[in-house]
């Protein structure tokens, strides 16, 4: 047990504690009592005392304002945020567990995300778990010897489903549309693979439902999550009322395989959208949808995941960046979303992702090869640091067609890790 003094038990600071101790098996107490013998002081005031952290001042406000955190050393060989030049690991960790920087930015993306390029944090911060190696360095100055990670690094893919068919199951009018967009572009070789494909000679090529199946009986914890939003410009499945698209949703719940919902393009920042795309999910899987992951990573920290929270959904697998693989919230552990905006911790987890296929290859332009070190980097970091190794791929991504030839080789790599932490 460490024994822990704090000039005030803020919620801010319960809930970093909670990470840095309870988050790894570790009991802990903290205490406002001067008297009290404890092990670590984290305080605003100078303490005589040799396990002694200074507090930056925002972790016992409970409002937003405005934060400039600079970047400074901690140790020689650590890097750390510093407030007001106060360096302080805890409160390091608790601004990049809550994204408070994402609350306070006001500029967007074109898709109105927080963009990267805004953070305060170093972009080789990115592929580091920082929380966890911050969380290291005060538990060694509490005194806690033999740091436990956990639980060993645990895989588990996930898969979003934005366009189940490339041809079947396309309604006449999207059928026929495709057909003049290809004949203007002279894609011949397009209309025949979608002649062969409707006449049942060829196999759909975004029809990669049987190796999601097999992914799933080697890792049961494997996520898919499932596009139903009304058409539009960027939310372009098939129709869930059609009977044949909804059986096959069904079969893979049934199949005991974790559904979510992909909450459409469409349904940002509308609160009502994203209620009724889960109530129809739950319709064709007869049981209640928890998860989601947004289309296009599309969330906003300060309303998003308050109306995914308020909705019904327990557990969110949006958090990180398109253009760049890493650790957005600064860690790959599961963890609780402290909403800043009521100053509290929610029963919502959000579980971070590592990488995303579209990241490498599209954004980032990277090689089979390159991918394939990227990825070892983020995956050695995680079975350091302790975490979940999530990463996103997509059904019409792993079957090696089109631009994506030869890249079901990187998500057989990523798999094959899990042979060597066992």
């Amino acid at each position: 047990m460490t024994h822990i003094y704090v000039d005030q038990i803020s919620p801010r600071i319960k809930y970093t504690f909670e990470f840095i101790f309870g988050s790894r098996g570790l009991t802990y107490t903290l205490t406002d009592d001067t008297s009290a013998q404890v092990d670590l002081s984290y305080s605003q005031n100078s303490i005589d005392f040799p396990s002694a952290l200074p507090m930056a001042a925002f972790m016992l406000n409970g409002k937003v304002e405005q934060i400039a955190p600079e970047v400074s050393k901690y140790s020689v060989d650590l890097e750390c945020f510093s407030f007001n030049s106060i360096v302080d690991p805890i409160a390091s960790i608790f601004y990049l567990l809550s994204r408070y920087e994402e609350y306070i930015c006001q500029e967007t993306d074109e898709y109105g995300r927080f963009p990267l390029k805004e953070s305060s944090a170093p972009k080789n911060w990115l592929m580091k778990s920082m929380c966890d190696r911050w969380a290291e360095e005060i538990l060694s100055l509490a005194g806690v010897n033999g740091i436990p990670q956990g639980r060993k690094v645990k895989i588990i893919p996930s898969f979003d489903i934005d366009n189940t068919y490339a041809y079947k199951l396309k309604s006449g009018k999207r059928k026929w549309m495709s057909i003049f967009k290809d004949l203007l572009k002279f894609n011949f070789n397009r209309i025949q693979e979608r002649r062969a494909v409707l006449k049942g000679g060829e196999n759909d090529p975004y029809d990669t439902f049987s190796k999601i199946r097999s992914v799933h009986k080697r890792f049961p914890e494997t996520k898919v999550f499932w596009l139903i939003g009304k058409w539009g410009k960027k939310d372009r499945n098939i129709s869930i009322q059609n009977a044949e698209h909804r059986k096959l949703i069904k079969s893979l719940s049934d199949d005991g395989i974790d559904i979510g919902l992909h909450p459409s393009f469409g349904s940002f920042q509308r609160k009502e959208t994203i209620t009724q795309e889960k109530k129809e999910l739950e319709s064709v899987c007869g049981k209640e949808i928890a998860l989601s992951r947004q289309h296009f990573l599309r969330f906003q920290v300060s309303t998003t995941l308050s109306d995914l929270n308020s909705i019904g959904f327990t557990d969110e697998y949006s958090m990180g960046f398109a253009e760049h693989p890493g650790f957005r919230s600064g860690t790959a552990r599961p963890h609780q979303w402290f909403d800043l905006r009521t100053n509290k911790t929610t029963e919502l987890i959000i579980h971070p992702f590592a990488y995303m296929d579209g990241t490498l290859r599209e954004y980032m332009q990277l090689s089979i090869e390159d991918s394939k070190r990227i990825i070892r980097q983020l995956y050695d970091e995680v079975n350091r640091y302790g975490g979940d190794f999530i990463f996103i791929w997509h059904n019409e991504t792993i079957g090696d067609y089109g631009n994506w030839k030869g890249w079901s080789e990187v998500l057989d790599f990523t798999l094959s890790l899990e042979d060597e932490s066992n």
